[in-house]
């Protein structure tokens, strides 16, 4: 059985997967997308950014509430929702010399959940913050792991943290017109 043609995406994919060949021998830089891949695991790293920003002495409570049921719809949106839309193969991960584990979802690998996620937290974290551009930072690591330890195709990575940027912005919308109601 022959392979199908390549086409732009692939090569897209293959030319940024290239460009984190060198990252994957530096160990410190492999360990913070590594490690980056686990805290972005169920949204682990933003429901404790959430928590931490709604519970803060001087903080609204409401905020940490926010961000949880955000989450969660984001999820049921891309996982339950257009995931379900796409069979897209994950990459092949080759053995890891070095015996780390990823957690291997039985999900689509179009679009990743993980920077979709990211995306969504930045923009719900940072409303109305000055750490706003840090959130997105976080987020973009976040969102780069999975092409690093090759949990994603960086289409894959592209289009979640799309998709991921634009139900963040809906949600901030959302939440804004609850509290003036």
């Amino acid at each position: 059985m022959s392979e199908a043609p390549d086409g732009p995406i692939e090569r897209f994919d293959r030319v940024v997967d290239s460009w984190f060949d060198p990252l994957r021998a530096i160990p410190p830089v492999d360990h913070v997308f590594y490690a980056a891949s686990h805290l972005g695991d169920f949204s682990l790293i933003w429901h404790l950014l959430g928590a931490y920003k709604g519970l803060a002495p001087g903080n609204d409570p409401r905020d940490a509430v926010e961000l949880s049921l955000t989450m969660v719809a984001e999820s049921a949106i891309v996982n339950w929702g257009i995931k379900s839309l796409f069979r897209r193969v994950r990459p092949p991960r080759e053995h890891d010399p070095d015996g780390r584990s990823i957690r291997q979802p039985l999900t689509s690998s179009f679009p990743s959940g993980h920077a979709s996620a990211a995306m969504t937290a930045a923009a719900v974290l940072g409303r109305d913050s000055r750490w706003k551009p840090l959130y997105y930072g976080v987020g973009a690591v976040v969102a780069a792991s999975r092409i690093h330890v090759r949990m994603h195709h960086a289409s894959d990575v592209v289009a979640g943290a799309a998709t991921g940027f634009v139900l963040g912005k809906a949600a901030v919308g959302f939440w804004e017109r609850v509290r003036r109601s």
